[in-house]
């Protein structure tokens, strides 16, 4: 059966302080307790900017051994019309000292805007210049993506041609992919509600649970819809689950209900 960590986008939220955090809590021991807690986050800051090599060997440091990252890759990557002329950009994002993760690097997230339509020439290029191993370490790959032009089995065929995943996002305004299309599931969880403590009602985090089981298991969950109907290869997957946006405040809440969901037998 593969992992199934949890996690959060980010650890740094002033909300988070009294609901998530003690309140006397220094900030500099957010990360360290958040990881704690739960079993990824999903660092976001690489989104917007460069980050240094000794930032990410403290991430490693502060965190324990068996705590995961995913790192989400930089707008100038996917914020273009010819996606071919990302290659300088992803090779300078690989300089910045993410490996320092070492192995406690997850999967690389790749976010395009929601006008982003569907090229298959375009998207070629793209996924080629993702680099699925580097100096013998298995890098793994997650891309998110709105537009309903890739609501295809075209799409969904590229995407497994390149052994890279869907992200499956659970939004309004997103599109419900649910197609297999790597050796993991990367899924964020966008519809957290302010009066829920624990983000999402008790009924739908038993319904992600079970996902998430079937998943992680080498199935797919029964109650869901493809692009693509032809089934993926029965393969144990590990699962990544974020919970993001929505009501933010609530989705430390969130994750720690789902981990504790999936730990009950």
């Amino acid at each position: 059966m593969g992992d199934i960590r949890v996690g959060i986008g980010g650890w740094v939220y002033k909300p988070w302080r009294g609901l998530f955090y003690p309140k006397d809590l220094p900030k500099a021991q957010e990360l360290e307790h958040a990881s704690r807690r739960l079993t990824s986050i999903e660092i976001n800051g690489t989104f917007y900017g460069a980050q240094k090599p000794a930032s990410f060997r403290r991430w490693f440091q502060e965190t324990p051994d068996t705590f995961v990252f995913s790192v989400k890759g930089p707008r100038f990557a996917t914020h273009r019309s010819n996606l071919a002329e990302s290659k300088p950009t992803i090779e300078r994002f690989f300089g910045t000292g993410v490996l320092e993760l070492g192995e406690k690097l997850g999967p690389l997230f790749w976010q395009f805007p929601a006008t982003t339509k569907f090229d298959a020439a375009n998207f070629e290029a793209f996924l080629g210049l993702l680099p699925h191993k580097i100096d013998g370490r298995t890098i793994r790959h997650a891309v998110e993506i709105r537009h309903q032009s890739f609501a295809t089995p075209a799409a969904v065929a590229l995407f497994r041609q390149h052994g890279v995943a869907l992200v499956f996002v659970d939004g309004d305004g997103y599109l419900p992919f649910r197609d297999l299309t790597a050796d993991f599931v990367y899924a964020r969880l966008r519809n957290t509600i302010a009066t829920e403590a624990t983000g999402y009602p008790r009924a739908a985090i038993d319904t992600w649970a079970t996902r998430f089981r079937r998943w992680a298991e080498g199935g797919e969950p029964g109650d869901l819809e493809r692009i693509d109907p032809a089934p993926a290869p029965a393969l144990s997957r590990d699962c990544f689950v974020y919970f993001i946006s929505g009501a933010k405040e609530r989705a430390p809440g969130a994750a720690e209900a789902m981990i504790k969901r999936l730990a009950m037998k």
